[in-house]
């Protein structure tokens, strides 16, 4: 087995789970206080929150569950082909880990993809960062955590304008539904990691994602996940969601400290306001505003609560 992380977003929340900080530990780090691999970092970031935009752009051709398919399934080619992961040889725990993982990731994106259908970007990702941050607070079992989730619970009061009417309920509720599930594959991607050696866990459970999307997207879109262009934006979504993040993150992981990253990934949410702002024109209001810096703040407080827990031992 290989301490590599092989997930997508392996350490997004490294340090929010003891056993995801584990798996990221025995990567070699070089240079940990070097200004690349940090660059590294936020331009995973930026890819990621970037290319959710563009697949935004491209939901009036396919819907959200088409665009969930199609990065999803050209994701999956892309690192079957580049990867090339062993099929012999593990157990019936490794698959189950496998196909556990798979479906986290597929109904995280699905959730997600539903909500920036309907709410702004900033927005759904400030939402759906509130399921690792409540993951930190629930393993974490310090007192000091009730205040970063306390800080996090006045950010999303700001968020919803003291409603979620005003960011529409059901998408609101989906990205909630997304974050929920991306605990989940935080702690199915740590399991990952430890079974399968490089990034073969990862190219087998967007396979299995895949697939799982697969039937969904056919409905929504039926022909029109054919069509040229909606492949093109398609394979667009898949490079920059997937593929370049992943890629820029273990080659950062190398020379970066774990704790380091999961506090950068804290970004996500201001990273996908710009993105939205930039691309979509989603303005914010100084609420708004204030309501993502509150849950950065939550969880880069979060996570370095856990990894001062974690240095004291």
């Amino acid at each position: 087995m290989s301490s590599t992380p092989s997930t997508e977003r392996a350490a997004a929340c490294a340090v929010a789970l003891p056993e995801a900080s584990a798996a990221l530990e025995g990567a070699p780090r070089r240079g940990s206080g070097a200004l690349g691999p940090v660059a590294l970092v936020v331009a995973g970031g930026l890819s990621v929150q970037f290319g959710a935009a563009v697949a935004v752009l491209a939901m009036p051709r396919a819907g959200a569950l088409g665009v969930v398919t199609l990065r999803l399934v050209l994701a999956a080619v892309v690192l079957l082909v580049v990867c090339r992961p062993g099929l012999r040889g593990h157990s019936r725990a490794d698959w189950g880990t496998v196909l556990a993982f798979g479906t986290a990731l597929a109904g995280m994106n699905m959730l997600f993809y539903q909500s920036v259908d309907r709410i702004p970007l900033g927005a759904a990702v400030t939402l759906e960062v509130l399921g690792p941050l409540a993951l930190s607070v629930i393993v974490s079992r310090r007192l000091i955590n009730l205040v970063w989730a306390g800080l996090a619970f006045v950010g999303v009061v700001l968020l919803s304008g003291g409603g979620f009417d005003r960011l529409d309920p059901v998408g609101a509720a989906y990205a909630l539904g997304a974050g929920a599930m991306w605990a989940v594959y935080i702690v199915f991607s740590a399991r990952t990691g430890r079974r399968f050696p490089q990034a073969d866990g990862l190219a087998l459970a967007m396979a299995v994602g895949a697939l799982l999307s697969l039937p969904f997207g056919i409905v929504e879109a039926g022909g029109k996940l054919l069509v040229p262009s909606t492949i093109g934006l398609g394979l667009g979504v898949a490079l920059m969601s997937s593929v370049l993040p992943y890629t820029l993150e273990l080659l950062a992981l190398r020379r970066l400290p774990a704790p380091t990253f999961a506090v950068l990934m804290s970004l996500e949410p201001a990273i996908a306001a710009t993105a939205g702002f930039l691309v979509l024109h989603q303005a914010l209001s100084a609420a708004d505003a204030l309501a993502i810096a509150l849950v950065v703040a939550a969880s880069m407080g979060a996570v370095r609560t856990q990894v001062g827990r974690a240095g004291a031992k």
